[in-house]
């Protein structure tokens, strides 16, 4: 799809979107001023280089709604600081208003009224739009487009098609450099297979084959990096999948391939494409995740950009740490980040970046992906669109601790299996249901949708829960962000704490109840747990209860047709008085 911007402003005419001066408003809009991304597409271009940029789409096709986390927490030192702001500290840091599209995209603040105002966000047909519209105002063979990975995993189309539908989807879309994380979880050979339909280039400098008997022993699984002409310049783009996939996702996927940081051998092909490529400019493809790529910046010299992705994190102003800038595109489709680069005499003279919302009640969509999208979820549509039941109140997914989404499932496991302790992991990808919307099949698959979904029912005495949910805590609040593994807090169904994010590793939880009651940890606790190994851990597993999680979900939505979760957290944190604190644990 070849558009101009007079064309793409004229279709959006021609719907009804454009507002007094050729904005582009949705329709009912009450003022221009509470909209200050009036114009979504405007942008002030430099140089001949145009990088766009996604990450973390979590195999959302289809437009939906996401809500920020209204809980992000971490270690003193990190806490209010970027990729740990939220809320009131997340529009005081960035400068944006309340009300706007903005607040709407990048924070929780009034959400339920914003989504009544502004709708839906991302779907690829609604992406590709602001894409063919970069692309026409640039040149095509002056823009990339780059994906940070987590891409063909999170919905019922990619699990149903093993990842397939989404290859495809990437392929529409145009994407020319990728690298991963939860793509792993499909296995290596199906991710061959899946590279193998791909057309962009699959890269990672930190991915090793350790399997002896491999013929490939200590060679990388994949290339390292890729060197584009761009815009007359050569961009020489680095692979950095997400480096402990291994321990964050059942080593089975990955048997034979080791994954790592590796930031000595980062380096070196940093200075490689310096000096024997004779690039103009090094770019970061990264699935660390915005605090990592932080220190990681920090430790490797030569690198111009980074594109970081695994955290989810809107990042409406790039960051600057010693000459390497770092930007992030949020997540679920939400986002399409455009960095334009000036290259003159061989390196970066000037750039100019903006976090474009892709608001799909104001972009219009692309008909072939419509289309396209239509025919992907054509074999599963009668399945995946059936009805379940509604919500009362509002199903949301991000937090540090608690979410109404995770909380439905606990609950759903817990009447399913007559446990004590439900234990369901701190995924931060899934979707958001408005109150009174209808919950579906699709919506379940949507907070569900992965390659082991087994909830295993079995027996866990209680000092190995307390130190499990000390090693839990002492990955997410660690104080070096280079130890962090990614996601949040486990969320506990029939157990509550106090925990204090400053204390020393292992003296964090406090006051931990099992129904009420204090934790016995000489006792043995039945507990039912999904998405990881806790299994292993206890005794006495109930193989007979073996029950994929989406299925559990499912027939208790459709068993109490109407679901009212409480908003109310079960942990309470004892050194910061608010889930959205400034600097320092400022509320």
């Amino acid at each position: 799809m070849d558009i101009s911007r007079r064309d793409f402003l004229h279709i959006a005419a021609a719907m009804g979107l454009l507002g007094a001066g050729g904005n582009l408003l949705a329709k009912g809009a009450k003022r221009p001023d509470e909209l200050s991304a009036t114009d979504i597409m405007d942008f002030r271009s430099v140089g001949k280089v145009s990088l766009l940029h996604i990450c973390d789409l979590h195999a959302h096709l289809r437009p939906l709604y996401w809500r920020e986390p209204s809980t992000l927490i971490s270690a003193p030192d990190l806490t209010g600081t970027p990729g740990f702001l939220c809320g009131r500290s997340f529009a005081e840091f960035y400068g944006i208003r309340p009300g706007t599209l903005e607040a709407y995209f990048d924070t929780y603040l009034n959400f339920e009224s914003l989504a009544a105002k502004f709708g839906k966000m991302g779907g690829v047909a609604h992406i590709k739009t602001i894409v063919e519209e970069v692309r026409r105002d640039r040149g095509r063979d002056n823009v990339l487009l780059l994906d940070s990975g987590d891409t063909w995993q999170g919905t019922a189309v990619a699990l149903k098609s093993r990842g397939e539908a989404i290859v495809k989807a990437q392929n529409y879309l145009g994407v020319d450099v990728m690298v991963g994380h939860w793509e792993f979880t499909y296995g290596k050979e199906r991710v061959k297979e899946l590279i193998d339909m791909l057309d962009a280039d699959f890269i990672s400098q930190n991915i090793v084959d350790d399997d002896p008997f491999s013929d490939d022993f200590e060679e990388l699984v994949f290339p390292p990096y890729v060197v584009k002409e761009v815009g007359g310049a050569k961009i020489g783009i680095i692979g950095q999948s997400f480096p402990f996939t291994s321990t964050a996702n059942p080593k089975r996927f990955t048997e034979g391939w080791s994954f790592g940081l590796r930031l000595d051998t980062l380096q070196a092909y940093v200075d490689e494409l310096r000096k024997e490529k004779r690039v103009d400019c090094v770019v970061l493809l990264s699935h660390d995740g915005f605090s990592v790529d932080q220190a990681v910046a920090r430790k490797v010299h030569g690198i111009d950009f980074i594109l970081s992705g695994h955290t989810h994190d809107p990042g409406p102003r790039p960051i600057t740490i010693g000459g390497t800038t770092i930007v992030i595109a949020g997540s679920h489709g939400k986002f399409v980040g455009r960095l334009d680069i000036d290259i003159k005499k061989g390196k970066v003279a000037d750039f100019e970046y903006k976090l474009i919302p892709v608001a799909s009640d104001l972009i219009v969509a692309d008909p072939e992906g419509e289309s396209l999208v239509e025919s992907l979820y054509a074999p599963y549509a009668k399945e995946l669109d059936r009805v379940l039941g509604h919500t009362k109140g509002l199903l949301y997914k991000r937090d540090t601790f608690y979410s109404t989404f995770d909380a439905l499932i606990g609950e759903a496991i817990h009447d399913r299996m007559d446990n004590e302790i439900t234990f369901t992991p701190g995924y931060r990808w899934g979707t958001t249901l408005l109150p009174g919307e209808a919950i579906t099949l699709d919506n379940v698959y949507e907070m569900t949708a992965i390659t082991y979904p087994e909830v295993y029912t079995f027996e866990l005495q209680g000092a190995k829960i307390a130190r499990l949910l000390e090693d839990i805590a002492d990955n997410v609040f660690n104080p070096n962000p280079l130890y962090q593994q990614g996601g949040d807090m486990s969320r506990l169904t029939g157990v509550t704490y106090d925990i204090e994010i400053g204390a020393p590793s292992g003296r964090r939880i406090r006051d931990l109840k099992v129904g009420g009651r204090p934790l016995d940890p000489k006792r043995r606790y039945k507990v039912s747990a999904w998405g990881g190994n806790l299994q292993s851990a206890g005794e006495n597993l109930r193989e007979d209860l073996i029950k994929p999680v989406y299925d559990i979900t499912a027939a208790y939505v459709e068993k109490r047709r109407t679901v009212d979760i409480s908003t109310k957290s079960n942990v309470n944190v004892l050194d910061v008085p608010c889930g959205c604190p400034r600097r320092g644990g400022v509320c």
